[in-house]
């Protein structure tokens, strides 16, 4: 009997696929400040990490159809349309398995145009390649309802801060200037995996305006996940007995104040994603 051929997957499949392996890897990473993690729930009262997962896999279809999109050759703002409404599918389908809890809303404006970028710049470097998802991110959305702004616009506005959008337009500096090389200073470290992306969450927390943190407890609490999180970088880091033991306080710290910095995940998350994409630039999808 004729053995059966191993199907080989598209571009756009293993870009899916590599983009939901961050979510989940970002979300079972511990012990992560006040975030969901394998030992509980963080600060957060509807989330579990089973619903993160469960989230994470779902939205694959999303992330496809973007790389998808951009294999079409599009224009610029054509294409910024068209991944703007495959979003706002994704969130519909994350909603739907979520039973409406806001698992990766996030997560999927960061990491889908990050997937997009790839194939449609073919950019050759990881700075290279956020800077061409941030220009896409500056693109108008015209068909874009015309909603309530959400807790992070609201936030930003009163606070005076960039938020996710604003980030993202600046080709995301948190990736390349802060998560991703402190994610591989900490590897020729030997550090261990664990802790190199415990480092690079960290890195992303010293200087991101966190929304997420904002909403639920302002600018105090702000202050206190950035200074916490260089605090544990200047003792060494999330691998050193000092660092472990910093960490671990403002695990307490931002769990009092019911602070969880969700927007710094999604940006670990998307770390992550770069970080495996940039051997793969600009042809080996």
């Amino acid at each position: 009997m004729r053995a059966l051929a191993r199907r080989t997957s598209s571009p756009a499949e293993r870009l899916a696929e590599l983009a939901v392996s961050a979510l989940v890897d970002e979300a079972e990473l511990s012990p992560k400040p006040a975030l969901v993690d394998r030992r509980g729930q963080g600060a957060h009262s509807d989330l579990t990490l089973g619903l993160m997962l469960t989230s994470a896999q779902a939205l694959q279809p999303c992330f496809q159809a973007m790389a998808e999109a951009a294999e079409r050759g599009l224009p610029a703002a054509e294409l910024r349309c068209l991944i703007g409404q495959l979003g706002r599918d994704g969130e519909a389908a994350m909603l739907q398995v979520t039973g409406g809890v806001n698992t990766h809303r996030g997560a999927i404006w960061a990491l889908g145009l990050l997937v997009t970028a790839a194939v449609h710049e073919r950019p050759t470097s990881a700075q290279a390649l956020c800077l061409a998802a941030g220009r896409l991110a500056s693109l108008p959305d015209p068909d874009a309802p015309q909603a309530a702004p959400s807790h992070g616009q609201r936030v930003a506005q009163r606070y005076g801060v960039g938020g996710a959008r604003a980030e993202a337009a600046a080709g995301f500096p948190a990736i390349h200037q802060r998560g991703l090389p402190q994610l591989r200073a900490s590897r020729q470290a030997s550090a261990g995996e664990q802790n190199a992306r415990l480092d690079a969450l960290l890195a992303i927390m010293t200087a991101l305006d966190d929304t997420c943190v904002l909403h639920r407890a302002g600018p105090a609490a702000l202050t206190t996940m950035q200074q916490g999180a260089r605090a544990v970088l200047q003792a060494g880091g999330s691998a050193s007995l000092a660092g472990r033991r910093q960490l671990l306080t403002l695990d307490r710290q931002l769990l009092a104040a019911n602070a969880s910095p969700g927007g710094a995940a999604d940006l670990l998350a998307a770390t992550l994603l770069v970080d495996r994409l940039e051997p793969r630039l600009p042809g080996d999808l």
